[in-house]
């Protein structure tokens, strides 16, 4: 068959479209940004709830589950909101669930789990087919009112069921429990909230519906976390937080101090930030103790059961517990900052970041529409019923009449609907006296739904059907009509019900009740300031010494700086100075770097020590210059070999990196000479070259710099500087020479000049080895 005779159509006739790139890239990626904002990230500002929890607590409540009945396997709760409603992963369900069980991440959980759904450790929860799950009473009041027409339904994915748009929610869940989502262009971040709180809030809105904010905040201070903590944020922020409704919150560990006699004590963390799993936060905690970064923290020890229990030894009982946690504050968990962003849905459709106020009043707004539509539901049941009453007394009036239309008609229904209800019937006394229709003697008829509920009634409640019951049922629902017509015809009447409902919910789940009442203080407090070393540790002296090989340690005491060491083989002495624990020491490499150290980080004295190289990026073929102890105000004269130089301020040598910090500019096969204290009262530097010629000017001829390369202080022709020195005039120069004699050259008018001249041989007795100082002590 040729290609003209197949009739069969091509089977993408119609459906291929062109359309550039760009365009069907955006429409594809609006429709998923959409589908994310709407359907999964953001949760609605109504009843807070995002679609994947609400179809859980609805799949709960069509599995007729209660918070007073049976438990029944998350694994059949898990399928049926996959099954029915929510058609993505059961892992994505089970764990949203998991979440709405747990009492550490919900301030008022919404699902009573059974069984291992994870804890404050950070473990996972148990496989949905080893635990339980029913309703609490808190998810019962958010679904109060279903099945009274209080919101609107939707077909679910596939068409087959309906499903809530929205819950009636009697309490403002999205403040009370928070969310957290991120979604395409956007995120929210809700922290949860005190529902007593919240309440009150609603009830001060409902009076003043123009309320500030900062009255607001007089019912609503902060967020109440169910892990409890302390919130240090000031009030100022606090207020700009719920007014913009962005911001944050500092949150930190509630501590005490444990008193365990004889002058020992302990702190002893008993609530931990919102949301930190307490065995991170004490790994955390082990590492600053290994890497030295809290010397103060001897300690940590995790003695917490059901309760919150992690102890921390302090190094010296000399310490300020304030100071130790103020150091452990900057430096680990114990205090976390809370992210607030209120981006919300209005009405389920549009995102908004709200601020306090306008979420509460969404929320009212949403229990007004909810109390109206519940009241008209109910009215209809009103009618209805009264209908049927009326049919009721009717019959009852006329109860043989009724037996006998329904005893003899072949069509009792219609019989009952047609006939006149007047003056009382006189029943026949034999069948074939019977006549049909009955007489119109009235003009009263009974409606249909009247004559179906006469023919439904048992025989049984034959002799229960009394006049007087059924005329007072009548007027007590004839009452109740009037009065929820007043309702809705008043706007007030509303607002007077919805408070009236919101404090019985206060009564519920309020501060009255052990689940309800402030877990976490509010206090103010300043930005936690840095804690100085000399606070964190004991002052204790000790002589730090470095070998050739770059090994040091620190020996305990202040030792003899001649005093005779032990090296590993091939090394020796280089380095001995006396310092304390508290002091900050500067290392000087021969690439022109700086290092920081910490007297009370190096290795004690006990062994060799341990190489510089351990704690510090020094290059291999980099040398340890020197090493002194950070005087904070001192000046110092820097110079390379190749006799460049300047004044550098001694806190340019501060450096908390391993990798330290460039001071003086270096080119290839030029070193730098150990830095020289700039003494008071001194002002002139003396240099001598390699070729023994010396050169003394002002030290006001050196610029005084951060960092660089310099000027230059003596020019040579070969080589290149040896050594130099800082002077005052004056006093002249001194020496030792071979023998050990001080030499003293009191008149340095020969060797003056002006920075940068070559200068003249060194005195007479210089020492051999071109330096001024006397080599160091051993």
């Amino acid at each position: 068959m040729s290609d003209m005779d197949d009739t069969r159509g091509d089977p993408n006739d119609g459906l291929v479209v062109a359309e550039p790139l760009r365009r069907a890239i955006g429409a594809r990626y609006l429709t998923y940004a959409l589908s994310t904002i709407m359907h999964r990230a953001l949760p609605d500002a109504r009843d807070g709830l995002k679609p994947v929890h609400r179809r859980i607590l609805y799949a709960m409540r069509e599995l007729g589950l209660r918070s007073n009945g049976a438990f029944r396997k998350s694994a059949k709760i898990t399928g049926d909101v996959m099954g029915n409603y929510h058609p993505h992963g059961d892992a994505a369900i089970y764990d949203a669930m998991a979440r709405l069980a747990q009492d550490f991440t919900i301030r008022t959980p919404l699902v009573d789990g059974q069984g291992n759904f994870g804890n404050v450790d950070g473990d996972n929860p148990a496989a949905a087919r080893y635990t339980e799950a029913r309703p609490t009473l808190a998810a019962e009041a958010l679904l109060d009112g279903l099945a009274e027409d209080a919101v609107d339904f939707r077909d679910n994915y596939d068409g087959t069921l309906q499903e809530p748009v929205v819950l009636p929610a009697a309490f403002p869940n999205l403040l009370a429990n928070g969310a957290a989502g991120i979604a395409v262009g956007m995120a929210t971040s809700i922290p949860p909230h005190n529902v007593d709180e919240l309440i009150a809030a609603c009830l001060h809105l409902i009076k003043a519906p123009n309320a500030r904010d900062e009255t607001l905040l007089e019912h609503v201070p902060g967020p109440d976390f169910p892990t409890g903590g302390v919130m240090v944020e000031p009030s100022g922020s606090i207020l700009d937080a719920y007014r913009t409704g962005r911001g944050g919150f500092r949150l930190r560990a509630r501590w005490e101090t444990e008193d365990l006699g004889k002058g020992q004590w302990q702190v002893v963390v008993t609530e931990i930030p919102y949301q930190v799993p307490k065995s991170k936060l004490i790994e955390k905690l082990a590492e600053l103790i290994t890497a030295k970064k809290v010397p103060i923290l001897a300690d940590v020890r995790d003695e917490s059961a059901d309760d919150i229990r992690i102890v921390l030894e302090p190094r010296s009982r000399n310490v300020d517990p304030a100071t130790l946690m103020a150091t452990l504050f900057r430096t680990s968990d114990l205090e976390v900052r809370v992210p607030l962003n209120m981006n919300v849905l209005i009405d389920g459709v549009t995102p908004k970041v709200c601020s306090l106020r306008e979420v509460l009043q969404a929320f009212l707004d949403h229990r007004r529409e909810v109390l109206v539509r519940r009241s008209k539901h109910r009215l209809g049941k009103i009618d209805h019923r009264l209908e049927v009453l009326e049919g009721f007394i009717l019959a009852y009036l006329n109860l043989d009449r009724v037996i006998d239309v329904i005893r003899y008609d072949d069509a009792p229904k219609a019989a009952l609907m047609a006939a006149p209800w007047g003056e009382p019937y006189r029943r026949a006394t034999d069948e074939s006296d019977y006549v049909s229709p009955l007489p119109h003697d009235g003009d009263e008829t009974l409606s249909e739904v009247q004559a179906e509920a006469i023919l439904n009634m048992r025989l049984r409640a034959l002799r229960r059907l009394e006049e007087m019951a059924l005329i007072r049922e009548r007027d007590a629902l004839m009452e109740e009509r009037a009065g929820l017509e007043d309702l809705l015809e008043s706007g007030d009447n509303q607002w007077k019900a919805i408070a009236a409902e919101l404090r019985e919910t206060r009564k519920a789940f309020g501060k009255a009740t052990e689940a309800g009442r402030r877990r976490t203080l509010i206090e103010e407090a300043g930005a936690v300031e840095e804690v100085p070393l000399e606070a964190m540790i004991d002052r204790e002296p000790v002589t730090v010494v470095v070998s050739q090989m770059g090994w040091v340690r620190a020996m305990n005491g202040h030792q003899p700086l001649d005093k005779q060491l032990k090296f590993k083989d091939g090394d020796g002495p280089h380095l001995a100075f006396h310092a304390h624990t508290t002091d900050q020491l500067i290392l000087w490499g021969s690439n022109g770097r700086a290092y920081g150290l910490r007297a009370s980080d190096l290795p004690g004295g006990r062994g060799m020590g341990e190489p510089l190289r351990l704690m510090l990026d020094l290059p291999q073929e980099a040398s340890v210059v020197d090493m002194f102890v950070h005087q904070p105000g001192r000046r110092h004269v820097l110079a390379s070999s190749a006799g460049d130089g300047f004044v550098v301020p001694e806190e340019e040598f501060l450096s908390n990196r391993r990798a330290g910090k460039a001071v003086l500019t270096l080119r290839d096969g030029v070193t730098a000479l150990a830095p020289v204290p700039v003494t008071e009262g001194a002002d002139h530097v003396a240099c001598v070259g390699e070729n023994r010629k010396m050169l003394v000017f002002p030290l006001t001829d050196l610029p005084e710099m951060p960092r660089g390369k310099g000027v230059r202080l003596q020019k040579y022709k070969d080589g290149g500087l040896s050594d130099l020195c800082v002077l005052r005039f004056e006093d002249g120069l001194r020496w030792l020479e071979s023998g050990g004699r001080t030499r003293h050259q009191q008149d340095l008018l020969d060797w003056k000049g002006m920075r940068g001249q070559t200068g003249r041989m060194a005195p007479r007795g210089f020492p051999r080895d071109n330096r001024f100082a006397p080599p160091p002590e051993a």
